[in-house]
C-alpha cells in the first residue's frame, strides 16, 4: 500500500503497541469507570489527539531537536513523572465519602478529554518510538504521502482498539456498580498503578542521568 513494506507486520506492529497497556489505557478505563461510554469516549478523543500531536512532532524533526538537547528531553520526562506521581495520589488519597465522588462524577467529558490529552503528552518517549518505528516500513525513495498515511493507520487502529476498551470496561463497570466499595476500589488501584508507573519512569531518567554522568570525561 501506498510505499509502506511489509504492510502487514506494519499493522501488527501498531495492535502491539496498542496492546501495552500504560497511562493511556489506565485514563481511558478510569474515565469510562467513572462516567460510562461517553466520559471514556472523550478520554479516547484526548489519547488519540495527544498521540497525533507527537507524531506530527516525530515527523517534524522535533525527536532530533530533543536528542541534541538532552537537558529538555529530560525535562519533560521529569514533568511527565511529577504529573503522573500527581494524578495517581489524588486517587489513592481522595476521600471516600459523597463528596469526593460527586466531583469527581462532576468532570465534563472536555475535562476527560483534557486529562487524557495531558497523560498523552507527557509521554516524550513516544516521540522517539515513532521517529524509530516509521523508517522501519518506508520504502526506498517512498512519497512524501507515505508518513501521512501511516500516521492516519495509526490512529484509525488506535480507534478502534481504544473505543473496544471503552464498551467492554463499561460492561464491567456497570457489574461492578452493584459492589458498593467498587468504585473506591477501582479509584485506588487506578491511583497505585499511575504512581507505580511514575516511580518507574523517575527511577529510569534518575539512573539514565548517572550513567550519562558518569560517562562524561573528569
Amino acid at each position: 500500500m501506498l510505499d509502506i513494506q511489509n504492510y502487514g507486520s506494519f499493522v501488527a506492529a501498531i495492535l502491539v503497541f496498542q496492546a501495552i497497556p500504560g497511562a493511556g489505557t489506565i485514563a481511558i478505563l478510569d474515565s469510562t469507570a467513572r462516567n460510562g461510554r461517553r466520559a471514556g469516549m472523550a478520554a479516547v478523543l484526548g489519547t488519540l489527539a495527544g498521540d497525533a500531536m507527537l507524531m506530527t512532532a516525530a515527523v517534524a524533526g522535533l525527536a532530533a531537536l530533543l536528542q541534541a538537547n538532552p537537558m529538555v528531553f529530560q525535562g519533560l520526562q521529569w514533568f511527565g513523572a511529577a504529573y503522573l506521581l500527581w494524578m495517581g495520589g489524588k486517587l489513592v488519597f481522595a476521600r471516600a465519602d459523597g463528596d469526593a465522588t460527586v466531583s469527581a462524577d462532576r468532570l465534563t467529558s472536555r475535562g476527560y478529554f483534557r486529562r487524557a490529552l495531558i497523560v498523552s503528552l507527557t509521554n516524550p518517549k513516544v516521540i522517539l518510538f515513532f521517529i524509530a518505528f516509521f523508517p522501519l516500513f518506508l520504502k526506498p525513495h517512498a512519497s512524501p504521502m507515505t508518513l501521512p498515511v501511516m500516521m492516519l493507520h495509526v490512529t484509525i487502529l488506535s480507534l478502534a482498539y481504544q473505543a473496544a476498551l471503552v464498551f467492554i470496561g463499561n460492561l464491567v463497570a456497570v457489574q461492578l456498580k452493584q459492589i458498593s466499595s467498587a468504585r473506591v476500589i477501582a479509584s485506588r488501584l487506578a491511583g497505585v498503578t499511575l504512581m507505580a508507573l511514575s516511580m518507574k519512569l523517575a527511577s529510569r531518567i534518575h539512573r539514565r542521568g548517572i550513567d550519562g554522568c558518569t560517562a562524561q570525561p573528569v
